[in-house]
C-alpha cells in the first residue's frame, strides 16, 4: 500500500475532547471517524488491525472446539419475551417498530437467538457439549459514551455460548475458555491484564469474571490482594469486617447540630470520626418502594449489590418530599422512632459491629448520640452492601486490599439455566428424560481490545503496534525518490518483500523526512526501512524498530533476508 493512496488523514495537533491516549492517537492517525456519539467508522488502518484481532480470536475459539455462526442484529420482541428480558432491560436496548408494526430491537447481546438455534438443532445428550460463537455488530444505547472505542454505542463483539448436560461440565469448559482468553490477549500484545470476580448484571447466572487491562485511565475500580491474589470488581468486592465493638452501650442522647447535615460536618462539630456515625441513605425502588439503608458513615453504599438484593426494578435516590413522607427529616434522617412497616429497612453489617454511633434525630438541627442498632431498632434486614476501601482487609486472607483501575476487555459468565429453562432449550438424557441445557457465555469487545493495546503500547509520537496485529509489518520511507535512483531501488525492494509475503506500507510521497517520520510514528508499524540518496550511494538502507531510538545500516541486497528473520522473531514473541 502506498501512503499517497492511503485513506488516512493525520493530524499534527491533539484533537479536542479526546483525553484518553488511545482516543487521541486513533483520531490523529486517521484510524477512526466519528459518525455520531459513540458511533465510529473504522478507516483502513483500524480495519486491518481489527481483522487481525478477529483472526486471533477465531483461532483460539476454534482451538477449544467452537463453531462459528452469525446471528441477526435485528430481533423480534417475542424472542426476548421468551426469556423474560424484554421489559427487564432498560433504555440501553434500542427498540423500534418495523413497517408492519412489529416490535423489534437491536441486539446488544445474543443469548435468546443462540438458545433458539440450540433448541432447533440439539436434542440429545450425545450432541453435548457444544459451543457456538460469532463476531458480530452490537448496539447498546450507552448514556455516557467515552474514550473513543473504549465505550461506544455500536461495536463489534465476539460472543460465544456453550451448552452442557451438567454444571460440572460447564465449569470445566468455562475454565478452558478462561485460558483461551488469556492466550488471545497475550497474542494481541497485552501484558498488563488480570481477571477479577464481577457482577453478572443483566446477563444473570451464578458466577462471572472480567478480564481487565490495568491502567490509571480505566473506568472500573478493582480491589486486589497481593498476598492471596483475591481480585474483584468494585461491584462485587468483599472485605473482612473487623471484630465487633466490645464497648458498653450508653444511653441515647439528643444533641443539637444546627446547620450540620453531612457526615463530615456532623463528625467535626461533635469531635468524633466518620467511623463513629451511622449514615442514612434513602432510595426509591420500582417507583413506589421506599428503601432506608443504614451504613457506617465512613463507608459508601454499593448500589450494584443493593440492586441485586432488591431485585428487578429501577433504583433511584429518594427526593426530600419522599423522605419527609416517612416522618424523617432530610439531612437529619435515621430509622429511629419511625414505623419500619412503611419502608424497607436494610442495615449494613458495619452498623451491627459498631457501638454508640451518632445518627439523625429526625428533627431539624438535631442528631442523637449512642445509637445501637440491636437495641434501638426493631425490624430490618442485615446486609453487606458497603464498598471496600484501600487498605481494608481481604475477605480471603486478611491482608490489606489494594485499589487499582482497569478497562474491561472481556467477560465470561456461568449462566446455568437462566435462558434455557424459560425458553425450553432441552435435551434428552441417557434415561430419556428431558432436561434444560446448562449454559456458559463468553464475550470480547474487538474495538475496546484495540484501544487497550494502544494504551499499553505508545510513546510521545504515536502507537507502537505489536507485530501480531500491526496494520502493516514494514513501513518503507522513501526520501527524495527522484534523486540517485532511490525511487527505482524502493520499487524493486518493495516488490521483493511483497513477493515474500511481507505486508508493506511505502511512503511514496515527495515529502520531507520530518513529515514522513511523523506520519510513520502515528501509523505505528513495528519495522521501518529508510531509503535516502546518501545511504544508497553507499549501498546501505537504514533499519529501525518503532519505539527505539537507535537504528542499523543494512546492505541493500541483504534487506529481504534480514527483514524476514526479524519478522519471524517478532511474530514468534506473540505466539502462545
Amino acid at each position: 500500500m502506498r501512503v499517497s493512496k492511503l485513506v488516512a488523514r493525520t493530524l499534527r495537533e491533539d484533537p479536542k475532547d479526546a483525553p484518553l491516549r488511545s482516543h487521541n492517537l486513533l483520531l490523529r492517525g486517521g484510524y477512526i471517524l466519528q459518525v455520531s456519539t459513540g458511533i465510529y467508522t473504522l478507516m483502513p488502518l483500524a480495519k486491518r488491525i481489527t481483522t487481525k484481532i478477529e483472526r486471533i480470536i477465531r483461532e483460539e475459539m476454534n482451538r477449544i472446539d467452537g463453531q462459528e455462526i452469525t446471528m441477526p442484529v435485528v430481533m423480534p420482541r417475542e424472542l426476548w419475551e421468551e426469556a423474560g428480558r424484554y421489559e427487564g432491560v432498560g433504555p440501553e436496548m434500542l427498540r423500534f417498530r418495523d413497517r408492519n408494526g412489529n416490535d423489534m430491537l437491536l441486539g446488544m447481546t445474543h443469548e435468546e437467538p443462540v438458545v433458539q438455534a440450540a433448541r432447533a438443532h440439539i436434542t440429545s445428550y450425545r450432541q453435548l457439549p457444544v459451543m457456538m460463537y460469532q463476531i458480530q455488530t452490537k448496539f447498546r444505547d450507552e448514556a455516557r459514551s467515552r474514550g473513543g472505542l473504549i465505550r461506544v454505542r455500536e461495536f463489534t463483539m465476539k460472543d460465544a455460548y456453550s451448552f452442557h448436560t451438567t454444571s460440572e461440565d460447564m465449569v470445566e469448559y468455562y475454565n478452558r475458555c478462561h485460558a483461551a482468553y488469556a492466550r488471545i490477549f497475550r497474542r494481541a500484545g497485552l501484558k498488563n491484564f488480570i481477571d477479577v470476580e464481577s457482577d453478572t448484571g443483566m446477563m444473570g447466572g451464578g458466577m462471572s469474571h472480567e478480564f481487565m487491562f490495568l491502567t490509571d485511565v480505566g473506568e472500573d475500580t478493582l480491589f486486589i490482594c497481593d498476598k492471596c491474589h483475591y481480585r474483584a470488581n468494585r461491584e462485587v468486592a468483599r472485605f473482612a469486617f473487623g471484630a465487633a465493638s466490645a464497648d458498653a452501650e450508653r444511653p441515647l442522647e439528643k444533641v443539637a447540630t444546627p446547620g450540620h447535615k453531612t457526615i463530615e460536618e456532623v463528625s467535626t462539630f461533635l469531635g468524633v470520626t466518620a467511623a463513629d456515625t451511622a449514615k442514612a441513605v434513602l432510595y426509591v425502588h420500582n417507583k413506589t418502594n421506599l428503601v432506608f439503608v443504614l451504613i457506617r458513615g465512613d463507608f459508601e453504599v454499593n448500589e450494584t449489590k443493593l440492586a441485586k438484593i432488591l431485585g428487578k426494578g429501577e433504583l433511584r435516590a429518594a427526593q426530600d418530599d419522599e423522605i419527609r413522607a416517612l416522618g424523617a427529616v432530610p439531612g437529619y434522617a435515621s430509622p429511629v422512632g419511625l414505623d419500619v412497616s412503611r419502608f424497607t429497612l436494610l442495615i449494613d453489617e458495619t452498623i451491627l459491629r459498631s457501638k454508640n454511633l451518632v445518627t439523625g434525630a429526625n428533627e431539624e438541627g438535631f442528631h442523637v448520640k449512642n445509637f445501637n442498632a440491636g437495641r434501638d431498632l426493631k425490624g430490618g434486614k442485615t446486609v453487606e452492601i458497603a464498598t471496600p476501601r484501600e487498605g481494608d482487609a481481604c475477605c480471603e486472607c486478611g491482608a490489606p486490599l489494594r485499589v487499582s483501575r482497569g478497562i474491561e476487555i472481556g467477560n465470561i459468565f456461568q449462566l446455568g439455566t437462566k435462558y434455557s429453562a424459560p425458553m425450553r432449550c432441552e435435551f434428552l438424557d441417557a434415561d430419556g428424560k428431558s432436561r434444560p441445557m446448562i449454559m456458559g457465555c463468553y464475550g470480547i469487545g474487538v474495538g475496546r481490545l484495540l484501544a487497550s493495546v494502544i494504551e499499553e503500547h505508545n510513546d510521545d509520537y504515536g502507537p507502537i503496534w505489536p507485530m501480531s496485529i500491526a496494520p502493516y509489518e514494514v513501513h518503507v520511507c522513501v526520501l527524495d525518490p527522484v534523486k540517485g535512483g532511490v525511487g527505482e531501488v524502493a520499487a524493486r525492494l518493495v516488490g521483493e518483500l511483497e513477493a515474500a509475503g511481507v505486508e508493506v506500507l511505502v511512503d511514496d510521497r515527495n515529502e520531507k523526512a520530518g513529515v514522513q517520520f511523523a506520519d510513520a510514528d502515528l501509523f505505528g508499524v513495528p519495522l521501518r526501512l529508510i531509503l535516502s540518496p546518501r545511504n544508497l550511494a553507499q549501498g546501505m538502507v537504514e533499519f529501525k524498530l518503532r519505539g527505539q531510538k537507535g537504528s542499523e545500516m543494512w546492505p541493500v541486497d541483504e534487506v529481504p533476508a534480514r527483514l524476514s528473520e526479524v519478522i519471524a522473531r517478532e511474530k514468534a514473541s506473540y505466539l502462545d
